[in-house]
């Protein structure tokens, strides 16, 4: 089929890196590899963070506009070149999709979201009209697809149908963090070097924006938690930057004098690489809708320990893959820590168990797959 691809939020075209713009890049990756003609349809975005309602109706009119003369357009163009499908990635309240409900209804095709969210909570306030917008793009979709169990929840509530909503879970391509693990010392050894790091004793790593919110609160979380594990030899292992990183570096410095070493911004090559020479990634998650960064370090071979937040079991599988401590409790977080800083058979077998679960059951392949049978239902039906 002919898909229109849109993301309100971060368009995969957006100049700013990010877990958003990757998944987007991936689903439409994915979405070629199932056999369909995918087409970016507008790198219109309708994020409003501040919970300004003037601005989220300007945008709501803009949004919507915008999707009638996408419609217009090729309706009025070729039958050819017209879409037979819409498919929007990421909606909530403060990034609403209005053009796909616009655009879909003016060319009769069907309407798909993969992970919209819905939180009842909004109503009334701030965000109403980002809420209601939402809301009613996931009333009229013809399948919504969601990455994790905590978002299958939400919809059930506001969905036209129980029957409308499919998984689809969160996945990656592998190959770039396959090959990293597979040259683990070299990437061990480039890292020694670089940031005068001590080869001998173990590494942990994480990579993630420096940026105020849920991030910054992460980074905290992990400077509490692993001030309890002082008294074992390890590294710490930084990947990020961003406008919260003199408050990081702050926080590492207080709990963890001298055990931290800040990589800066890295390419997604230098990441994976990061992620092979490490022994562990840890990191807390806060308010993680499921976290990216804990897939890639399981496709280079690295065991995860993060807590069990929203989205986050259904990334790392607690026992097989890594271990999740409950949301917010850092003493426990620390301790699973301290169980595979002294367990390295069991490291071990986890790291395996990570590779092959990247590797197979979250691979972009394995999404292809699903995503071709899940949009199977709509391909004998006409355009």
């Amino acid at each position: 089929m002919r898909i229109a691809f849109y993301a309100p939020l971060k368009s995969p075209t957006h100049g700013i890196p990010s877990g958003d713009r990757r998944i987007a890049g991936l689903l439409m990756e994915a979405l070629g590899r199932a056999g369909h003609s995918v087409e970016l349809a507008s790198d219109f975005r309708s994020y409003e963070p501040a919970g300004d309602a003037p601005r989220q109706a300007a945008l709501r009119e803009q949004g919507i506009a915008a999707g009638r003369r996408l419609a217009e357009q090729w309706r009025n163009g070729p039958a050819a070149a017209r879409p037979e499908l819409w498919f929007t990635y990421h909606s909530y309240y403060k990034a609403p999709d209005w053009l796909g409900p616009e655009a879909s209804s003016v060319l009769g095709i069907p309407y798909v979201i993969a992970e919209a969210s819905h939180a009842g909570k909004r109503a009334g306030g701030a965000w109403d009209t980002g809420h209601r917008g939402a809301m009613e793009s996931i009333r009229r979709a013809d399948l919504l697809i969601c990455p994790t169990r905590d978002d299958m929840a939400g919809l059930r509530a506001v969905a036209a149908s129980p029957a409308r909503i499919a998984s689809l879970p969160p996945f990656l391509d592998p190959a770039l963090f396959r090959a990293a693990a597979n040259r683990r010392q070299a990437c061990r050894d480039v890292l020694a070097r670089s940031h005068g790091l001590d080869p001998s004793v173990p590494w942990l790593a994480v990579a993630a924006m420096m940026r105020p919110g849920d991030k910054l609160a992460s980074y905290g979380a992990l400077a509490r938690a692993l001030a309890n594990l002082r008294d074992l030899p390890w590294r710490l292992l930084v990947a990020g930057d961003g406008t919260a990183r003199a408050d990081v570096e702050a926080a590492f410095a207080a709990a963890i004098p001298g055990r931290t070493a800040f990589l800066g911004a890295l390419s997604s090559g230098d990441v994976a690489a990061a992620y092979a020479a490490a022994d562990l990634c840890v990191w807390p998650a806060v308010n993680e809708a499921y976290g990216m960064a804990l897939l890639e370090a399981q496709a280079a071979g690295v065991p995860v320990v993060s807590c069990a937040t929203r989205g986050v079991p259904d990334v790392v599988e607690h026992g097989r893959t890594g271990l999740l401590a409950p949301a917010g409790d850092e003493l426990a977080l620390a301790g699973l820590v301290r169980q595979l800083l002294l367990d390295k058979g069991k490291c071990s077998r986890m790291s395996a168990a990570a590779v092959t679960f990247a590797a197979g059951e979250r691979s972009i392949e394995s999404a292809a797959v699903l995503l071709g049978s899940l949009l199977a239902r709509f391909a004998a039906a006409p355009a």
